[in-house]
This record gives structure tokens, sequence and C-alpha cells, in this order.
């Protein structure tokens, strides 16, 4: 019997759970990165934790197994815990390696394994490579309980939840929120997230906040398509005038203003830039994955901030902040990392910000983006997720690679980037990028244009010309 390879994709190693993501794979993986530990240094110690995907207590308690077995002492967290909450506890409670049982915004049938550096952020790709090639092909299946460990002194446990809500009381005014004139709703798509606005602010609107491994079906990803509830909550509630959404593991963020219009992440990294720096008067780099508008150069260039623009994937994001002064990182996907916070995403983190800042300010959502617009100039972002077999998916992508597309339909471009999948700058200011899954028979078309209208008609031209 062969045993399949374990791939890291940008943000962990994600499979379908009985297929691929087994109990026996979680343990080869486990066993990589103990002896990547081990190999590093004396005495490590991990902390794991899992959200609320199927079977994430079953394989956390693997992991903790495995990692136990092999001398490595364990901090397991108490119940279901996000993905920022697991970030902030490794770097409070000094661990070597943070690993979370999640696939983020994957689809229900999935679950995922993440690691998390000791700097309170994602692993370094040169970290998550070692670890990766040194998984096993074969792993002795440990037979002890966690009892057992817990009474070997190897394995203790800690309530990471409440240790996140106490450090968000240290860096938000609750009581000034809780009067906010804007009352919020908040989705947390049956995510990780969903005790933490519950127990912040108890007169918030709460969506899907229960526990449900199966999430309806859906992905808990926060797209506009998958948050419809949330839209017209928000758009027929006189009171509430912001929606929040985080997704699976509480780390990428969704909102809408109070129309019920979808705010995506283009303009959430925008606004926290502008509240930031004009507002608050904070300064620092600005870094950005290579799918995020031009817009945030732009507002950069006006702020005399320094840009830099990363492959896919928060962990390039994550590394620059650990060695430089950064203001805001981000990615189009949602995730967001903020200056006075860990250099991690965090959903309900980056959403209190745009909360304090209407607060502050007294405006409405759509005031404020309109305060964007005024240094920027308005714009429309989306994006199509195309579900096709690899070979086509690959197929594309290898043409577009080597310049086979010349136009796309009636939109011609000038210029052409290949950071991370292509990106193609329009002549009408407007931008198309093609760019293919690593964890999924996926490709991501994403497309900016002056209009709603417009970017749909990019769109539509883009398709047919590649399909």
């Amino acid at each position: 019997m062969t045993t399949e390879k374990i791939k890291f994709g940008t943000d962990g190693w994600r499979a379908i759970i009985g297929q691929d993501f087994t109990v026996y794979n979680v343990a080869r993986v486990s066993k990589g990165l103990a002896d990547w530990l081990l190999q590093e240094g004396k005495n490590p110690k991990v902390l794991i934790g899992h959200d609320c995907r199927f079977g994430g207590e079953l394989f956390s308690g693997v992991a903790a197994k495995v990692l136990c077995a092999n001398g490595i002492k364990i901090v397991l967290a108490k119940g279901f815990v996000s993905t920022p909450m697991v970030s902030l506890g490794v770097l409070k409670l000094k661990a070597q390696q943070g690993v979370v049982i999640t696939a983020s915004h994957n689809p229900p049938p999935y679950n995922g394994y993440k690691l998390k550096g000791a700097h309170g952020g994602p692993s370094s790709p040169k970290v998550i490579a070692a670890v990766e090639a040194m998984i096993p092909d074969e792993v002795d299946m440990p037979t002890e309980s966690l009892e057992y460990w817990e009474l070997k002194g190897m394995l203790e446990y800690v309530n990471l939840e409440d240790m996140y809500i106490e450090y968000l009381q240290t860096k938000f005014d609750f009581e000034a929120l809780k009067k906010s004139p804007f009352k919020l709703a908040y989705d947390a798509m049956f995510g990780a997230g969903q005790n933490v606005i519950r127990r912040l602010l108890p007169s918030a609107v709460l969506l899907h906040c229960d526990n449900n491994p199966g999430f309806h079906g859906q992905a808990p990803e926060p797209l506009d398509k998958n948050l419809q509830e949330l839209a017209k909550t928000v758009a027929t509630t006189p009171e509430v005038k912001i929606g929040l959404a985080t997704d699976g593991d509480a780390d990428r963020i969704g909102l809408y203003d109070e129309d019920g219009n979808f705010v995506d992440a283009h303009h959430i990294l925008l606004l926290l830039i502008h509240y930031l720096h004009k507002y608050k008067h904070m300064n620092g780099k600005v870094v950005i994955a290579f799918s995020v508008t031009d817009r945030v150069k732009k507002m950069c260039k006006v702020y005399n901030l320094p840009v830099e623009v990363t492959p896919v994937g928060f962990k390039y994001i994550s590394e620059i902040m650990i060695r430089e002064d950064v203001l805001v990182g981000g990615e189009e996907s949602g995730g967001i990392a903020v200056k006075g916070h860990i250099p991690e995403r965090d959903g309900i983190y980056d959403g209190l910000v745009i909360y304090e800042y209407m607060t502050q300010s007294d405006k409405t959502m759509k005031q404020l983006i309109q305060e964007v617009y005024d240094v920027v100039g308005s714009f429309f972002y989306d994006r199509k997720d195309l579900h096709i077999e690899n070979d086509k998916k690959n197929a594309i992508i290898l043409k577009a690679a080597a310049k086979g597309y010349t136009a796309f339909g009636k939109y011609k471009f000038n210029n052409i980037e290949t950071i991370d999948g292509i990106k193609y700058h329009l002549d009408n200011g407007g931008w198309i990028m093609l760019r293919a899954s690593g964890t999924e028979p996926l490709l991501r078309v994403y497309a900016e244009g002056n209009s709603k209208e417009e970017t749909a008609d990019i769109l539509r031209d883009v398709l047919e010309t590649i399909l």
C-alpha cells in the first residue's frame, strides 16, 4: 500500500474527513511536527485547539497523544476555539508552536491542520516546509489516554475563550460600544467566534451562533452569497446599522452597511488604513496579498505609507509583521491583521475596530466608505469561484502563463503581473486575475471595475473567453 504525501497549502493541510483527513494521517502530521520540534530544541510546549467542525475534539486529542508520546508538553484548549484564540494563547503561554484543527472556510466535509508560531501568528513558510518534509509514511498509534498524559504531567487544559475575551477588554471600550447609536448584527456562520460577541455585546442581534458541525450544508465563508440572511436582517431592522460576519475559525471578516450592502475585504482594508492613520495617527508599512485592489497603493501614496505586495497566503504577511512595523496587513479573502494586535488575521478584532470607528466618529458605514472614496475613487469588486476539474483548471492557468490571452472580450489590458496567479491590469483602470486553488479543484476569477454593472460585465467576458 502506498501512502499519500501530505501537502500543506496556502494556509495549512486540508482534506475531506474520512477520505484523507483521518485519525492516522493526523497522527502522521503530528509525528512530523514532534520530530521537527525535538530537532529544534529541548522541552518544547505545544498549544492545541479545534474549531466547530465535525471530529475536532477527536482529531485534536489524537494530535495531543502523539505529541505527548514523543515527550512534548501539551496545553489543550477546552471546547471549540477560534484560530486567533490559539495564536494569542501561543504567545501568552510562551509555547513553541500552536496547532489548530480547522478547515477554516472550506465546505463542511473538510477538516484541516494549521500551524502557529511562537510569535502569535502563522508559522513561517520555512517552518511549514520543514515540518511537511518530516511527515512519515507510517506512524505508531499511541494507546495511552489523555487522562494518562494529564496524570503524567504532560498535558494540561486551558480556557482560551476567557483569555481572549479578557484580552479584548484591554483593547476596546466596551461600555462605549454598548452605548453606540449603531446596533450591530453578528453572523458567526456556526463558527468558533459564536460566543465572543454574545458575551461582550449582549444586545447585538445574533445569527447562526449555535454549534452545528455541518454548517447547514454551507461553506462557512463570509461571502455575500453565503450571508443573505444577515444582509436582510440589517436592511430590515432599522436600529441595526452594521452587519459583521466571521468564517468557521473566525479569522476572516465580512461586513454589511446599514442598507444591507456587502462590504468586501478591499473596502475593509481601506477603512482600516484610513481610520488608523488619519484618525488614530498611526503609521507603518501596509502589506497586501497579490489579489488585493490597487486602490490600497493609491491611498498609501496619499498618506505617504510604504506598501509591500506578497503572494497569496497570510503566512507571507505575518512573516513581514514579525520583522517590521506594519500598520495593516491583509488579503482579498477577508483575512486582515492590524497594528496593536497579534500578527494574525482576526475577524472579530477587525470588526470591533470598524465598530469603534463608527461609534467614535458618529458616522454610518456608508458615510465612512464615502470618506475612503474621497481619497481613492469609487470601485466595485467581485469574484467567481469555478469548481472545475484539475485538468481544465491547470490548462487555463498554463495558457494564461504562456500569454495565450490577448483580451477578454471587449476588455483589453496594458500590463500583466505574475506574483501569484496572473493579474491583468485593464485599460479602464480595473483588473482581472486568474488563480488556481492549492487545496481544491477550484479556479478563482477576480475582477474590479468602476461600477457593479461594469464588474459583472467584465466577469461575463472573462468566463466566455476561458471556458
